[in-house]
């Protein structure tokens, strides 16, 4: 017989609330908004080719709208070769062609603005395509000239400069640095490249590059976009002589490189760059936003690319890659609150996006990963799919309680897991094949969207054609069965998303319920809504209050939440049950 944990509703005055984050009172949008990332290549394909573009978002937004979200970002639609899905950008300040034209942009801008969504866009100024004209004209013009001087471009080691000019290693495999060829014929300088080889840093010493992106900026806001997310915001400026590192190409130390910071990531000066956009944001009416992807650890240090003259947000990867631990859990939520309270800046809280396994695939490994971080192959363990599901669920529903500014990824509110057993033949993500294998890469979580079961392509598109294919189990998550399934992932995205504006979640406070008999669960008050997410393996005794919002389908009926369910209950009017709890101060 299963031992049923309790709340220890009998003894109340062994229960307190223990105050973590007061209710923030800014009255800007992006402090607590919910924001919805597109990935366009694999949202909606409206002109039939195998490829999402702007046309297909358009004619969606209101799938979006009823969604209740703020805002929606859309990853680069760029003028590209897509050698990186589009963060390989040939021209910053056109659409790619297989996306649509900077008229189709507008006609998205115009729609989402009659919905009330707002639209935010990729930037990526840390490196460009090698197809960008601007590197092109660094390769022609040589050693020591202005146009290659917009890139780092350095001579190599050895006695005849056959050695690259330091060990960085790239993020995607392999060195960081590429040796060209001279006009000449011969063989040149180096440049670095921390992604792939096609893919150039740009040189953030030069006062050009940085005339260039504030050219950028201005062009898209005065297109109307509401902000951007700024891709890995922590790699633009390197360290003065470009020092050898020994720690990994993520930038973590090593044992024989302690707690130093890593040459290529989190330098100071970078901070001035922001301080300069931030301004160049207040040229224009409105609160336009920009959001730091920059991968910091500790958060204490994350803080810095938020403090008041700098960016509005930063993703919370430390959130993001919280495993099923209840304590781990709770300490990471504690631990952001405080640390982005100390500098007046919103939390925000992300589960999945276009770089990482989607949720729902990761919290059903049920054995240590064989590639850590990485996407999941045929070849490899498979996830348990039900167990990842329902936690995947429960995770999103106590993320969408949470104080703050909130991420979705497209297809999560469907509940869609990655393909783990694509055909190698079809994956197209640069580490995979910079690694010969060794990494799986990311195609397994941009796969196309499923729309509709019985269309081709899952309503993707009309003629069946998708630039990756979709596992059949998808079609029992299409957005058309969901739709009209009252108890869908979908149904119950709808309903908290509701409840998160109704009840102002998103600006409210947290207050930890502790003293309960229940460690495996994480329990905490916002605005009146009692959270209970059971991250164990019994059941979990509920209070006798009002159920709101649950995962649990029994829990009503039995008054017990089951393990790896989420269930919002409403308090008393002061934000205690009826007055019973008592409130601990820090």
């Amino acid at each position: 017989m299963t031992n049923t944990l309790t709340l220890d509703e009998s003894d109340v005055s062994a229960l307190r609330l223990v105050p973590v984050h007061p209710a923030d009172h800014g009255t800007e949008w992006w402090r607590s908004s919910v924001i919805y990332q597109i990935y366009p290549r694999s949202f909606r394909d409206l002109n039939g080719d195998g490829q999402g573009d702007l046309p297909g978002i358009t004619a969606e937004l209101h799938q979006l709208a009823a969604l209740d979200v703020d805002a929606v970002w859309l990853s680069p639609f760029y003028v590209s070769p897509q050698r990186d899905g589009g963060y390989d950008v040939a021209d910053y300040c056109d659409v790619d062609p297989v996306f649509g034209t900077l008229a189709d942009f507008d006609a998205l801008v115009a729609r989402a603005d009659s919905l009330g969504i707002r639209v935010i866009i990729d930037l990526v100024p840390n490196h460009c395509s090698s197809d960008h004209a601007l590197f092109q004209a660094a390769l022609q013009a040589g050693p020591g000239s202005p146009e290659r001087d917009m890139f780092i471009f350095r001579d190599g080691r050895g006695e005849s400069g056959e050695l690259p000019p330091n060990n960085w290693q790239s993020h995607f495999g392999g060195p960081a640095w590429t040796r060209i060829t001279e006009p000449s014929g011969e063989p040149g300088q180096w440049y670095v490249h921390l992604f792939d080889s096609s893919q150039p840093d740009f040189n953030w010493d030069n006062p050009a590059v940085h005339a260039e992106f504030e050219r950028v900026l201005r062009f898209w806001l005065q297109r109307g976009v509401a902000g951007f997310r700024v891709d890995v915001a922590h790699a633009l400026v390197k360290a003065a002589g470009l020092p050898d590192w020994h720690g990994r190409p993520d930038g973590i130390s090593t044992d024989d490189f302690p707690g130093n910071l890593a040459p290529m990531f989190g330098q100071p000066e970078i901070h001035d760059i922001y301080r300069r956009w931030r301004e160049v944001l207040a040229e224009f009416d409105g609160d336009r936003i920009l959001c730091a992807e920059a991968s910091i650890d500790p958060l204490s240090r994350l803080t810095n690319w938020v403090l008041p003259d700098q960016m509005h947000q930063a993703f919370n990867f430390a959130y993001l890659g919280t495993p099923w631990d209840a304590a781990r859990l709770r300490a990471v939520i504690e631990s952001s609150l405080r640390m982005f309270d100390s500098v007046g800046a919103p939390t925000t809280w992300v589960l999945s996006n276009h770089d990482v396994v989607r949720h729902a695939t990761r919290f059903g490994i049920v054995e240590p990963a064989a590639r850590p971080g990485d996407g999941l192959g045929a070849e490899d363990v498979q996830p348990d799919a039900e167990l990842g599901l329902q936690r995947a669920a429960a995770a999103s529903m106590l993320m969408l309680a949470l104080p703050g500014g909130v991420y979705l990824y497209q297809g999560e509110e469907l509940g869609l897991p990655d393909h783990t057993t694509m055909d190698h033949t079809f994956r197209q993500d640069p580490s995979f094949k910079r690694t010969a294998g060794e990494r799986i890469g990311r195609d397994g979580c941009r796969v196309p969207l499923p729309w509709e079961a019985a269309a081709p392509a899952f309503g993707f598109n009309s003629t069946g054609e998708s630039w990756l294919p979709q596992p059949e189990e998808w079609a029992a998550l299409s957005r058309d069965v969901q739709d009209r399934d009252g108890s869908s992932v979908l149904s119950l995205y709808r309903r908290a998303l509701g409840l998160r504006r109704a009840m102002k979640l998103g600006a409210g406070s947290l207050d930890w319920l502790e003293g309960s008999s229940a460690p495996d669960c994480v329990t905490f008050v916002n605005n009146g809504v009692l959270v209970m997410m059971n991250m164990g393996d019994a059941p979990v005794d509920l209070p006798g209050l009002e159920i709101l919002l649950s995962t649990d389908g029994d829990a009503a009926a039995q008054r017990k939440l089951g393990p790896a369910q989420c269930i919002w209950l409403r308090m008393g009017p002061s934000g205690t049950s009826e007055g019973q709890w008592q409130e601990s101060g820090m």
